[in-house]
């Protein structure tokens, strides 16, 4: 669920030293996010028309394609976002926490912001896993956010991520964690609470991320 701060997932606010340009621009990407998201998520993605979207929008069909390349690119953004905010998140933890908690806190941060449009956040994470075409690109998009994660315990525990196993591994296991979480809240249609889930995912994995370092 960084970029843009979509109602789905706002893991960063647009920045305040934008230019006044850059924040019309932002606010459109914004708006065409959320009508795409909302539409994908209510009817499926082979209905959905990149017309609809821009009625719904408000904006015309060059401005959509100034932002996005086809309606799916709208969803690999989304999932960029995602991983943008969980690495700001980890970058953001103090260095003395252990790891499994800043790990946590890391791939907790896209479900926290979402949390006050659970409804809708809940039918656009049902989209992406149940969508093949969706679902291939969050893997490749996590195989990104394990890089990412990665560098950044590295950094973090003054590790070489090129020669030190326990960085790759550890930001591994924090994101099958994030992705078994996200299944169980999909699987029973927002009955399971993800914040209980996170908990109860990293009491599993945790007491094996902090027993290495």
């Amino acid at each position: 669920m960084p970029h843009a701060a979509s109602r789905y997932d706002g893991p960063v606010n647009p920045r305040s030293d934008l230019t006044l340009a850059q924040r019309k621009r932002q606010l459109v990407s914004d708006e065409l996010t959320e009508a795409a998201l909302q539409l994908l998520a209510q009817k499926g993605f082979e209905a959905v028309t990149v017309d609809e979207i821009v009625a719904t929008a408000g904006v015309s069909k060059r401005t959509f394609f100034r932002y996005f390349a086809s309606k799916e690119d709208v969803v690999v953004r989304f999932l960029a976002d995602l991983g943008t905010g969980m690495h700001a998140e980890l970058a953001a933890r103090p260095v003395e926490e252990p790891p499994s908690a800043a790990l946590r806190h890391a791939v907790s941060a896209p479900l926290a912001a979402c949390a006050d449009h659970s409804e809708r956040a809940l039918r656009v994470v049902q989209l992406i896993l149940r969508t093949p075409a969706l679902n291939a690109r969050f893997l490749e998009r996590q195989a990104q956010w394990r890089d990412d994660l990665t560098a950044a315990l590295a950094h973090r525990l003054g590790l070489t991520p090129e020669t030190d196993l326990y960085p790759r591994l550890a930001a591994g296991m924090a994101l099958s964690a994030f992705d078994a979480v996200l299944q169980r809240w999909s699987d029973s249609d927002g009955a399971q609470d993800p914040a209980a889930l996170i908990d109860r995912a990293f009491a599993v994995v945790g007491p094996g991320l902090d027993a290495v370092v």
